[in-house]
């Protein structure tokens, strides 16, 4: 076959995703392997994108290799992916497969971002291989790669790809009534982050009548007009200060401007699944702050234009994000079923989250998330000392092996059911025991 591999890291040929390619390329040298350095030339691929039109239509097997940023793909594949459709060009019946590297954070709303956007396009998809960072350096880790490859050429060959759903729904866009605004007694200040554009009449529509009806001081944040260098080079210049190597002032104004407010609102428009390539640039960019949650029970919430409901994977994202960063989320209104009542209702959630300080505990999302970090932050932590600090400060490092009261005391309870004579005597007192000290809760 020939084998087309799109290097989304911004990295380029430093990439360690990329290295699982080379590396199949030398232990399967009957197929032939070319490399498109997406990531790091995204900005050529703006101004003409012939060259890659050309190698991707030349191609058998397309496979997008990229590193795990902020529960999808960078930003530049991202923007890839939206020039690849914009192209017009015919790529339906071609075999796709991923190959990405992680810290398994999220990597299956990254996966499913590329699948279902190779599914528009046509593509017969293959499951992708979600490897650690570290996996090529293993014996395991190259076994796992060699045996993904394989089973993809087993795939091309049999004609076996996964099934194509049926196609969501066209986006209703329902309209969204004017509501009088009441600037009289608002107090704090929420920022409405959103990309609308000046023609986007039905985003700026809801933004509009979220902020009427706020009854909090409101201000809007447009980052389609803030002066971007690019996106995140992965490069871990701020794991140390926490300082961006980009010098456009990023940084600074996303801690100055934006997670000074009581409550964040995100608006955007859907596209491509996802909140569009600005967006993500601005979510990868926020990598300044490291795994740190810094706006950890500030409340948010979204403001959505497009097909949400058929959207599982964002939705999965939306509320990931929230879980991992200790936010509240306050509700997400979209336009499809009437959207009046929706935006009315979210804002009335966030302005109890925001006077009353409402928070709620992290569930699966949230706490898998944080563990995977913390394990993380642990390992490296004489190269992410900003991390560090944050993690040890707030009482992160929460590892079971420091809970050895509890270890022991399972020990003797351990020991005392492994008797059937033991059992026996004990009867309901064991369930009793459990009970007891929520029972004197109760009580109290």
């Amino acid at each position: 076959m020939k084998v087309l591999v799109l290097n989304g890291s911004p990295k380029g040929k430093y990439s360690i995703t990329l290295h699982t390619s080379l590396y199949l390329e030398k232990h399967f040298p009957g197929h032939e392997f070319s490399y498109l350095n997406v990531g790091r030339d995204i900005r050529a691929m703006e101004k003409d994108f012939s060259a890659a039109a050309d190698a991707v239509l030349g191609a058998d097997l397309i496979i997008f290799s990229y590193p795990v940023y902020t529960f999808i793909a960078p930003s530049q594949l991202h923007r890839f992916i939206e020039l690849l459709k914009a192209s017009g060009i015919d790529v339906s019946g071609k075999f796709a497969a991923q190959i990405t590297t992680s810290k398994h954070f999220y990597d299956v709303t990254a996966h499913e971002f590329i699948r279902q956007n190779c599914q528009d396009l046509g593509m017969k998809y293959i499951n992708g291989l979600s490897a650690d960072m570290d996996d090529l350096l293993t014996e395991e880790g190259q076994k796992h790669a060699r045996e993904f490859f394989e089973f993809v050429c087993w795939c091309v060959e049999h004609d076996v790809y996964e099934t194509i759903p049926k196609p969501a729904e066209a986006p209703a866009y329902l309209p969204v009534s004017a509501a009088v605004p009441d600037e009289e007694g608002k107090t704090g200040d929420v920022v409405v982050v959103t990309d609308c554009g000046k023609d986007d009449r039905q985003l700026g529509d809801m933004i509009n009548r979220f902020r009427a009806v706020l009854r909090h001081k409101s201000r809007v944040v447009n980052i389609s007009e803030y002066p971007f260098q690019d996106g995140c080079l992965g490069c871990f210049n701020c794991a140390a200060t926490g300082k961006c190597v980009y010098r456009d002032g990023f940084d600074n104004f996303l801690r100055d401007g934006i997670q000074t407010a009581d409550a964040i609102v995100y608006a955007f428009k859907i596209k491509d699944h996802s909140m569009g390539p600005v967006f993500k640039i601005y979510d990868d960019r926020q990598f300044c702050n490291g795994h740190r949650t810094v706006t950890m029970g500030k409340p948010v919430g979204y403001l959505v234009s497009g097909n949400y409901p058929a959207e599982a994977n964002l939705k999965l994202i939306i509320e990931g994000r929230s879980e991992v960063g200790g936010n509240f989320l306050a509700g997400v209104a979209c336009d499809q079923t009437d959207p009046d009542t929706e935006i009315d209702r979210l804002a009335a959630r966030l302005d109890y989250a925001v006077s009353h300080r409402y928070a709620q505990p992290r569930n699966f999302y949230g706490v898998g998330g944080m563990k995977i970090f913390r394990d993380l932050i642990w390992e490296m932590r004489g190269l992410m000392k900003a991390d560090h600090r944050f993690y040890r400060e707030h009482g992160l490092y929460d590892f079971p092996q420091k809970r050895k009261g509890t270890i022991v005391k399972m020990y003797l309870v351990g020991a005392l059911m492994s008797s059937s004579r033991l059992r026996s005597k004990i009867g309901n007192r064991f369930l009793e025991g459990m009970i007891e000290p929520y029972r004197k809760v109760v009580e109290k």
